[in-house]
């Protein structure tokens, strides 16, 4: 049976560091047999404000609850924005409240990658943190390895985008695997 794992995440500028960790993330779930989808910062963007009294959901709005619902998994990446999630990343995972009412409900029993990229350390552990935090008050259940980057520290992507840092392509495998390998104890 295929994994489905939804990426979430970036920010208003496509190819954004923080939607490149979550893409190679989802890559590497790929090559270990997934299913993927990505919801990047520039659709999530195109979001309107979550309102919890709206019953009429536009399409965009429809299809990341969708996705979510039938996910296995997800990867959720932010960048580190004042010491918390972005306002596009908080703001989709607000529409997902949508599911309270699911038999599953949030993210109940989903392993959770966990990707920050901050223009520092403190920031970007700040962030991580805030993102745990999150997804534990949603149930779901963060790998063990959360990704950081320091952006003014590292450049972990080659001109193309893909991975040139070692330990960042090592660490991208290591939460795939925990992903596709999760298993929600009976």
């Amino acid at each position: 049976m295929t994994r489905r794992i939804v990426g979430i995440g970036g920010t208003v500028r496509q190819g954004s560091s923080s939607e490149l960790l979550v893409r190679a993330v989802l890559g590497e779930c790929e090559a270990l047999g997934a299913a993927t989808a990505m919801f990047d910062g520039p659709s999530l963007a195109a979001l309107p404000m979550y309102n919890p009294e709206g019953q009429d959901r536009n399409d965009a709005e429809r299809a990341l609850v969708d996705a979510v619902r039938s996910a296995d998994g997800l990867v959720i990446g932010s960048p580190g924005y004042h010491g918390s999630v972005s306002g596009v990343v908080k703001n989709a995972i607000d529409l997902l409240e949508d599911t309270r009412s699911d038999e599953r409900c949030y993210f109940d029993g989903l392993p959770i990658g966990l990707v920050v990229s901050a223009a520092g350390w403190q920031a970007g552990g700040v962030t991580l943190a805030a993102m745990r935090g999150i997804v534990h008050a949603m149930r779901g259940w963060p790998t063990p390895l959360g990704i950081m980057i320091n952006s003014s520290a590292q450049r972990p992507f080659a001109a193309d985008g893909r991975i040139a840092d070692t330990s960042v392509a090592e660490a991208v495998a290591l939460q795939a695997r925990q992903i596709m390998t999760f298993k929600v104890a009976a």
